[in-house]
Order: C-alpha cells, then sequence, then structure tokens
C-alpha cells in the first residue's frame, strides 16, 4: 500500500491496485556453485544479518538473481553438499549439458518479472496509452533478464575470477510515467521499452577475498546505497533512491542503465568494508533535455527534444558513452555482531545484527541551475514572462559545475524469539541530503519495519510497513515561484507489502517428465 503525497502541477494522490509476479531462479542452467567465488553485495549483508533479509530482494531483476543465489549458496552451505541439484531446473539436466557446464563454472539463468497496475481513483489524465483523458487505465510492464556467469576458476584455473553478461527486454508502460506524475516511480521495475544489453563485467578477487575489483559496464544500485531489508518493498524509491534518481544525468548507472565503471572492494574484517567506485555519470550520453529544467524552456529555447529517454542514445545499451563527467562513488560499511554461518552450533548469543552504512558521491559534470539564467537572471522569471522577442540566453538554465550527495543507511534487527528462529523483526533508515540549486530534490528519508517469517511454516515470508519522503529543493521550488506554477513541496509514499513464496518450486509433468520453475514470488497489493 503506498500513499503518494505529490506536490505537482498534475500531482494528485492516487488509489492503485497492483498484482505482481516475479518467477526467479533457475530457468535454464543456473546451480548454486558459487561459494568459492566472490561474495555479491546482497550475499554479504544477507550472512552478516543473520538471513533475516526478505527472500528475494526486488531492487532490480539483477538483485533478484543475486538474492535468489545467496539463499541457494546458503542452503547449500547448510546441507555440507555442492554437487550439482537440477531439481529445480526447468529442463533438468539438459541431457548431461548442466553437468558439463556446472564443471567448468558456467551458469545461465533467467529472471522475469511481471506487473500490472491500475488506478482505482485518482491519478493525471494522459493520452500515452490512449487513455483519452483519464487517470483510471490499467498499466503493465513486464522484464526479462538472462544472465551468463562463468567461474573463471572452474573453466581455466584463474581463482576468484568472475565474468557476468546480462540483457534486458524490457515491455509495457509506466503507470508513474503517464498517470501519477510524481517525482518517485511506483515500481521499481518501471523502464522504457527496450531490448538491450545491461551489464558486461569482470571480478577478480585478490588477498584471499578480501579485495576485488570489478570492471565494465555495470550498474551500481545492486552494491551501493542498499538497504537490504528496504529491498523488500516494491516503491523504487526504497531501491536507488529519489534524489539520485530524479537529480543525476538518467539517473545515474542504475536500473535499467549501466555505465563503464570500475569498483573497487576491500574487506580487512568480517566488520568492516570499503567500496569506491568511479564510473561515467551519464548512461544515456545525453546532456540537452536531460533534466526537468531543461525541459521546461526546452521547446522555447531550441534543444532537442527529449534524450531523457532510456533508450534514446544507444538504445541497445552498447553506448558506453564517457565523454561527459565522472561520478565518484565511496562507502564505508560497519557490521554489527556478525552472524555465525552455523546458527544450530552456537553456544554464545553473538547478538542482534547490524549493517551501519556512510557514503556519498560526486559528479564532476555541469548541472542546469534551476534559479539563473545564462545572463544571471531569474530563469523562472524568463519563463513566466516569455514572448517571441524574449532572447534564447534569458531562457537557457545557467550551468554550475560538479554535484553531490552524502547518505547513511541503518538495517538493524530488533528482535527473535531464538537464535535458530527464521522469525526475526528488522528495522531500517535511510537517509540522502545535497545542494539544492542544481537539483529537484535536496532530502529524503525512508524507514520501515519488517517481520520475517510471520506464521508458523512460513519461514520465506516477509511483511512489512515502509514510509519516505523527499523534500523539492529550494532552486526547484523558486524557480516554481519565479514561474508563477504551483510550487512543489514534499512527496510521501507509504507501503503495507506481505512477500509471500506460494510454493518454493512448481511442477508439472508432460511427455518429456518433470519440469520446474523455483521460489515464484506473489504479491497482491492496494496503494493508496
Amino acid at each position: 500500500m503506498t500513499f503518494l503525497d505529490s506536490p505537482g502541477v498534475t500531482r494528485r494522490s492516487a488509489r492503485v491496485l497492483f498484482i505482481n509476479s516475479t518467477l526467479v531462479g533457475s530457468l535454464f542452467a543456473y546451480s548454486a556453485a558459487y561459494a568459492q567465488a566472490p561474495q555479491t553485495q546482497i550475499e554479504e549483508d544477507r550472512a552478516r544479518l543473520g538471513n533475516s533479509t526478505p527472500l528475494v530482494e526486488q531492487i532490480d531483476p539483477a538483485t533478484i538473481r543475486d538474492s535468489e543465489r545467496a539463499q541457494a549458496d546458503a542452503a547449500e552451505k547448510a546441507a555440507g553438499d555442492d554437487k550439482l541439484d537440477t531439481s529445480g531446473n526447468l529442463l533438468g539436466n539438459m541431457w548431461g549439458a548442466r553437468s558439463w557446464m556446472y564443471k567448468h563454472g558456467i551458469s545461465f539463468d533467467i529472471q522475469e518479472v511481471d506487473e500490472l497496475w491500475g488506478n482505482g481513483t485518482g491519478g493525471s489524465a494522459s493520452g500515452n496509452d490512449g487513455a483519452g483523458g483519464s487517470g483510471t487505465g490499467p498499466s503493465y510492464d513486464g522484464v526479462t533478464m538472462p544472465t551468463l556467469t562463468v567461474d573463471t576458476e572452474k573453466l581455466f584455473g584463474l581463482k576468484g575470477g568472475l565474468f557476468n553478461v546480462s540483457a534486458l527486454q524490457t515491455r509495457g508502460r509506466s503507470i508513474s510515467q503517464d498517470h501519477l506524475a510524481n517525482f518517485n516511480p511506483v515500481s521499481g521495475f518501471e523502464a522504457d521499452r527496450s531490448t538491450r544489453l545491461f551489464e558486461l563485467w569482470y571480478q577478480q578477487s585478490f588477498l584471499g577475498g578480501k579485495l576485488d575489483v570489478k570492471i565494465g559496464q555495470q550498474d551500481l544500485d545492486t552494491e551501493f546505497l542498499i538497504s537490504d531489508y528496504a529491498s523488500l518493498y516494491l516503491n523504487a524509491n526504497f531501491g536507488w533512491p529519489m534524489a539520485p534518481s530524479v537529480n543525476l544525468y538518467g539517473g545515474g548507472p542504475s536500473w535499467p542503465l549501466s555505465s563503464p565503471a570500475i569498483r573497487i572492494r576491500y574487506r580487512p574484517s568480517e566488520k568492516f568494508t570499503f567500496m569506491f567506485a568511479a564510473a561515467d555519470d551519464n548512461p544515456p550520453g545525453n546532456r540537452y533535455n536531460s533534466t526537468p529544467i531543461q525541459q521546461a524552456t526546452g521547446s522555447i529555447s531550441g534543444y532537442n527534444s527529449d534524450p531523457t529517454s532510456q533508450t534514446y542514445d544507444g538504445a541497445n545499451g552498447t553506448n558506453f558513452n564517457m565523454g561527459t563527467g565522472a561520478l565518484l562513488m565511496t562507502e564505508l560499511q560497519y557490521a554489527l555482531n556478525p552472524q555465525p554461518a552455523d546458527m544450530s552450533n552456537v553456544t554464545k548469543n553473538p547478538g542482534l545484527p547490524g549493517v551501519y552504512k556512510l557514503g556519498g558521491f560526486y559528479d564532476t559534470a555541469k548541472f542546469a541551475d534551476y534559479r539563473y539564467n545564462r545572463n544571471g537572471g531569474s530563469l523562472g522569471a524568463a519563463v513566466a514572462n516569455a514572448t517571441a522577442a524574449t532572447p534564447q540566453s534569458d531562457l537557457t538554465p545557467r550551468w554550475d559545475r560538479g554535484n553531490w550527495m552524502v547518505y547513511g543507511i541503518i538495517d538493524q534487527m530488533i528482535w527473535r524469539p531464538s537464535l535458530t528462529s527464521a522469525r526475526s523483526v528488522g528495522v531500517f533508515v535511510r537517509a540522502t541530503g545535497n545542494g539544492g540549486d542544481r537539483n529537484q530534490i535536496s532530502f529524503a528519508i525512508d524507514a520501515g519495519l519488517n517481520l520475517k517469517a510471520p506464521f508458523k511454516g512460513r519461514d520465506n515470508d516477509t511483511i512489512g510497513l515502509g514510509w519516505g519522503i523527499g523534500r523539492a529543493s529550494s532552486g526547484l521550488r523558486q524557480f516554481d515561484r519565479d514561474s508563477q506554477t504551483l510550487v512543489q513541496g514534499n512527496e510521501n509514499h507509504l507501503e503495507l507489502t506481505y512477500q509471500a513464496q506460494v510454493i518454493p518450486t512448481i511442477v508439472w509433468p508432460d511427455s518429456r517428465g518433470t519440469h520446474r520453475f523455483k521460489n515464484v514470488i506473489h504479491r497482491m497489493q492496494t496503494i493508496l
């Protein structure tokens, strides 16, 4: 359930009926064979928090994949068995091909997410989907993401190496774009329609796994700015937060876009992790009209139309833009009371686990100023008083060098009935802050409470209540006042959600044998 208190001229609160079906895991050749490979950030956090995180983390399809692998690796370690298990694969052992791939460290898996949204009341009118002025039309969006992963140690003996390539097929329409007109998309899976390369990177570990380096085309929202408890929720703000989503070019290197980057991660102990990344800041590679302030003046000042589209430039994902600016990002993590891998043999209570993160980024590119035009006058006033004779320079924003943001994240378990119980209560808080003259959002915070295993026999279910708010920046509010439009303020979102593992494996027989899909997750929500 999400309440949107949206500040814009056309923004309205909306009550939305939502159906989500997430099919994750081994459609083809994935097996839990990554215990020796470098841990993903999702897997590391899951272990440190004692497996109290959601079964499926839904920041984007990549975190769905990583949380599925983390769960499979944890089960493998608990069983003490690294033999290939094909019981959850669609085509079984594929006539021996899967065993060969497993032996050589090769996996191929697919994530599938399908959503259906519809406004029961309210919403913004749009003709984009043929609604003809209605704000209540239904919206479908879907994502298919195949991933090929290679463990180089198994393939040709290079220990600690991991190669990853993935693609996206996105379809449908965004209800946020068509009928809500809010800062923050209701769903984290909404994307422009395309078939594209997503990620293409190689990761190598050193120093016995304490240091690893990833280089190549990558998105940063699977490792940076993550609250693992917040990843239960479907609202996009609980994944890659509101501020970088609307302040950076194209939202920065985050779902569904990625950029050429290098990421360094150092873990001197189980308690501390340090990460740094240098990435191209502008995945689409577009400068003009890529922020709303440019769109507001673009039709008058003559900029090209709508380069904000995620598929506008380099639509197949191979643009590899390197010519605008660098996004430099760092994060320090501290794990409080990290949990032992095998809780069944623990004699002393390790305490309630928590993960605390501090970080920030700096973008070296230039950004359009919301307050001033190129001549130093009020940009908003120039737009409000524009005529055919208005100089173009009066309608062109001033360009400011650089942009920054700082953030803090807390994931903390606050209760569990026993050391071996699957039931637990966790809380999360995440806050971001940045400058207000060249950004839409200057401050945002989200927080929530999760109950894992709420009912007996439902160990992989999670129920949670999450809330967040974003504050329109001083520059954006000044532009609204000077241009004589409705002044935007705060945008709130409130989500009540229940993630249920309907059945660990869906099984059906036919003439070729028995086929399975693993970990089908289903949700129905009412959004207020």
